[in-house]
């Protein structure tokens, strides 16, 4: 998603001579998602309370691609308890995300922070097909009923993509607003740092994300 903090670390990464593409577009190859696959995300669907079948997703967009390495900066949306639900499937039992355990302390820590920028109706409610699979929303705020199913289908499909990167050879790297680096003797936010970063913080910046994939 393109917004000041991807921005700046497309920054970030040309000043380093990184050679990545921004905007990667994964086309999904529907012969590659076996039954198995399927299981699990019919699985997570249902959790979420779907209807119907859930819908496959059949292309998937991320922030930057360096070789079989693909980067996805995720905003306070993707951090609530639809999201911890998808996070119980086999799916993440049986395959190996490093970034799952993290992602699973802050939606237990942090919803609140996703309130604060989910609470719009639009994403709420989100797009039409939220409402086709999984009924009539709630009132924004309130969970009871079928709560916010805008964030249960953001939730959904952030899970198809989990799935697809990997079945696709490729390793996701889930970068979060909340991680926290060491700068000027004390810790800072991520999002605080990339809004306006000094000289030093930007080459600490690009040391970090290059340890990411070359770990």
């Amino acid at each position: 998603m393109d917004n000041l903090m991807t921005r700046q670390l497309d920054l970030i990464l040309r000043e380093g001579e990184v050679d990545f593409e921004r905007e990667f577009e994964l086309v999904a190859k529907p012969d590659f998602l076996d039954q198995k696959g399927k299981n699990w995300l019919a699985e997570i669907y249902e959790d979420l309370g779907g209807k119907k079948g859930g819908p496959l997703l059949e292309k998937f967009r991320f922030d930057f691609k360096i070789g079989r390495n693909l980067f996805l900066y995720d905003d306070e949306l993707h951090f609530n308890r639809y999201r911890l639900i998808s996070f119980r499937s086999d799916l993440y039992n049986e395959l190996n995300f490093e970034f799952v355990d993290a992602q699973r302390r802050l939606c237990r820590s942090f919803e609140k922070e996703c309130l604060k920028v989910g609470m719009q109706e639009r994403v709420w409610y989100g797009p039409p097909i939220a409402k086709h699979c999984f009924g009539a929303g709630s009132e924004p705020g309130d969970f009871s009923g079928n709560g916010a199913i805008g964030w249960k289908l953001f939730a959904y499909n952030d899970a198809q993509m989990d799935l697809q990167t990997r079945i696709h050879g490729y390793k996701l790297h889930r970068i979060t607003p909340f991680e926290t680096l060491m700068t000027g003797g004390s810790l800072k936010r991520l999002d605080q740092l990339l809004i306006n970063p000094k000289e030093e913080q930007r080459v600490m910046l690009l040391n970090w994300f290059n340890r990411k994939y070359q770990d």
